[in-house]
């Protein structure tokens, strides 16, 4: 398997105890592959289907929870917003996502439900330290939300992938029209938009079953 690297779209002027610290709150590739992420069993299905829902443009990401069987039961899309690139930002604004569309699963002993986190940015395939502060930033949301840790998905112009697995696709990519929702999953409508109550930013989509 082989990953290419780039710099991080998201710079800053900041101390070298900031740097250091943001730093400490991303993933590298290695790691996260390392990490024991469950695989998606038809990881373009899933990307069809978020892709058909919340139609995300660049520095849109979409958090997704997954029940044992990879049915779909909430996602929340929205913005990235304008903070230096930090898994501990990422952390937070997934876990306040996650608090919105679906309750936490602590008290199990086991988690049986699993988020997955698609992003769509600019750029191509490469990691970046964006990508490794997401990485971090949905391990952590998962861990405070009693849900096991999934897939990362970016969403470029190339196409799409799940990084650390090595297995991706051309379409749908981040410049493509999103397919009828009906062939990505003919049995779950297309929600409507809403509006979270008290957020910094609207949900593009709000999806819950």
């Amino acid at each position: 398997m082989t990953f290419g690297f780039a710099s991080s779209a998201a710079t800053s002027i900041s101390t070298p105890a900031d740097s250091a610290s943001r730093l400490a709150r991303m993933l590298e590739p290695a790691e996260w592959a390392a990490a024991g992420i469950p695989l998606l069993r038809n990881p373009r299905e899933v990307v069809s289907g978020l892709h058909a829902r919340h139609r995300p443009t660049p520095a849109t990401a979409v958090v997704a929870v997954l029940d044992h069987e990879e049915r779909l039961t909430a996602s929340a899309s929205f913005a990235r917003r304008a903070v230096p690139t930090d898994g501990w930002e990422f952390r937070n604004a997934l876990l306040a996502h996650l608090r919105r569309v679906i309750p936490h699963d602590l008290r199990r002993r086991t988690p049986v439900r699993t988020a997955v986190l698609l992003y769509c940015r600019d750029g191509d395939e490469r990691w970046t330290e964006e990508d490794g502060a997401w990485m971090w930033g949905l391990r952590d949301a998962c861990t405070l939300h009693g849900l096991r840790c999934g897939a990362y998905i970016t969403l470029t112009r190339s196409g799409w992938q799940v990084l650390g697995e090595g297995r991706g696709g051309r379409r749908p990519h981040s410049g493509s029209t999103p397919g009828d929702l009906a062939d990505a999953s003919a049995d779950e409508p297309l929600p409507a938009p809403r509006t979270a109550s008290g957020a910094a930013e609207p949900l593009r989509r709000t999806a819950a079953r």
